[in-house]
C-alpha cells in the first residue's frame, strides 16, 4: 500500500467503527470533530503527494530529463489529479450530507 495514501485510509478505518464524534485515542490531532480530521487526512494526503511531484519536477529540472522521469512525472499528476477530485468529492458529499441532516432537525 502506498504511505501517501495512509493517512485517509488510516480516517477510513477509524470512521466505519463507533459513533460519529472523535474517540479518545484517535489520532485526530487537534481536530474537534471527525470531518475536520477527514479534511487533515486528505490534506496530508495531498501534500505528500505534491511533495513527489516537486521533487521529480527538481530531478528533471537539475538535468534528470530523461523519458524515464517524464513518464513518473507525469504518472504522478495524473494521481495528484485523482486525489484532487476525489478529495473534493468526498467533501462536498459529506458536507451535502450534513446540511441535509441539519435541515431535518
Amino acid at each position: 500500500m502506498n504511505d501517501n495514501m495512509s493517512p485517509v485510509l488510516s480516517f477510513v478505518g477509524r470512521s466505519s467503527v463507533g459513533s460519529a464524534s472523535v474517540r479518545p485515542g484517535a489520532s485526530t490531532g487537534d481536530s474537534s470533530s471527525w470531518y475536520e480530521a477527514m479534511s487533515k487526512a486528505w490534506g496530508q494526503t495531498l501534500d505528500a503527494q505534491a511533495s513527489q511531484i516537486t521533487n521529480l519536477s527538481d530531478t528533471i529540472g537539475a538535468g534528470g530529463d530523461q523519458p524515464s522521469n517524464m513518464v513518473k512525472l507525469t504518472a504522478e499528476s495524473l494521481k495528484m489529479q485523482f486525489l484532487s477530485n476525489n478529495a473534493a468529492t468526498s467533501q462536498n458529499s459529506v458536507g451535502q450530507a450534513l446540511e441535509t441532516l441539519g435541515k431535518r432537525q
